[in-house]
């Protein structure tokens, strides 16, 4: 066979193979609810600087009973008792907040208010650097501490 013929063959064949997947139906995303859209949203990249309430670690979800707004204001009332706390985004269900170490490394904090279950799911990670000391979990846990007892009041 000659070359010209092989090359024109090979460039068919490839043609041929790209645009028999052209025809197809793409595949249609399956239905998700609403815990599988908090999940995603909270989990954490592949580093030493974050943490979550996903159940990979020790750290739950938040508890609450009553409406989305009144776990709303509660968060913001836990907020309140850290002076580097600065809320940054405000949506029915989340909440994006910046907390400011004393020696001024900045931290994202993002909650997720899942009405269905009752529960405020979160993820706290640093914003610069690849690991914290243990800084997001520990904040989480006093968080965690403070948001029970603003709910027992």
């Amino acid at each position: 066979m000659p070359t010209v013929l092989k090359k024109t063959s090979f460039g068919i064949m490839t043609l041929a193979t790209l645009l028999s997947g052209c025809g197809s139906d793409a595949p249609k995303p399956h239905a998700r609810d609403a815990s599988d859209s908090i999940s995603s949203h909270l989990a954490c990249p592949l580093s030493s600087n974050c943490a979550n309430s996903l159940g990979t670690g020790s750290l739950l979800p938040l508890r609450y009973t009553g409406t989305a707004a009144q776990a709303m204001a509660m968060l913001q009332a836990t907020l309140n008792t850290f002076p580097k706390a600065t809320v940054v985004r405000r949506e029915d269900l989340a909440l994006e907040v910046i907390f400011t170490t004393p020696v001024g490394f900045r931290d994202q904090v993002d909650f997720r208010i899942d009405a269905q279950t009752q529960r405020i799911g979160f993820r706290s990670q640093s914003l610069f650097g690849s690991y914290d000391w243990g800084k997001n979990r520990s904040r989480m846990q006093e968080f965690a501490t403070r948001f029970e007892q603003q709910s027992q009041r």
